[in-house]
């Protein structure tokens, strides 16, 4: 029997503080992406994670019968973006959102696995954006990332506050892009107990 692996456990980035911003150093990571313009709440945002998680359960299974070595598939994560960023943290246009979904894996798993998963998906009842899904490895290093509790369209106070305050506060500046990770199901809790890391890369302000 394959000892089952949570990354989310060992993995010290995958612990935030409840409204506490801290500086925690991000290893490079890889993971299923797929990318999408707009409103997540509509039919293109749902297709794409669609898409993803079957790739990561054909991974998953793969991986425990292949290699021996089972994992838990990881939660869902999303890169965001705006041409101008107040969009995004205070304006909420959500319109005008860009957007990079993404599925952690481990590290064990090969370009060979992968291309053999999509395979497998296409075969039975394939997602319709399928083929657009990639897996590439993520570098954020040095990041600030907080944990906020409630509903999304709430975290633009936590976000005030990380950017305009906790990262000048530290001599630090925000580079790349806002990412968040979500540790709660949105079809099974209520939108008041949604757990969601907001994670910022930064480097040091010149």
């Amino acid at each position: 029997m394959a000892n089952k692996v949570d990354l989310k456990r060992e993995l010290p980035c995958y612990t935030a503080t409840r409204d506490s911003p801290e500086i925690v150093d991000v290893p490079d990571l890889r993971y299923l992406m797929i990318d999408g313009h707009g409103d997540p709440n509509t039919p293109v945002y749902e297709a794409a994670v669609a898409a993803l998680y079957p790739l990561a359960y054909a991974l998953k299974f793969a991986s425990k019968k292949d290699l021996g070595r089972d994992h838990v598939v990881m939660p869902l994560e999303g890169l965001w973006w705006a041409d101008e960023m107040d969009l995004f943290t205070t304006v909420r246009d959500k319109s005008r959102w860009h957007w990079t979904l993404m599925i952690m894996v481990p590290d064990w798993i090969t370009g060979e696995m992968f291309d053999a998963a999509v395979a497998r998906v296409r075969a039975k009842e394939p997602p319709a954006r399928l083929d657009e899904v990639r897996m590439e490895t993520l570098a954020e290093g040095r990041c600030v990332q907080a944990l906020h509790v409630g509903a999304y369209d709430d975290e633009a106070e936590l976000l005030r506050h990380m950017h305009h305050e906790f990262i000048p506060q530290h001599g630090l500046t925000m580079v790349g892009r806002h990412h968040e990770i979500y540790l709660s199901d949105p079809r099974r809790a209520a939108p008041s107990k949604l757990r969601t890391i907001l994670r910022q890369p930064v480097a040091e302000a010149s």
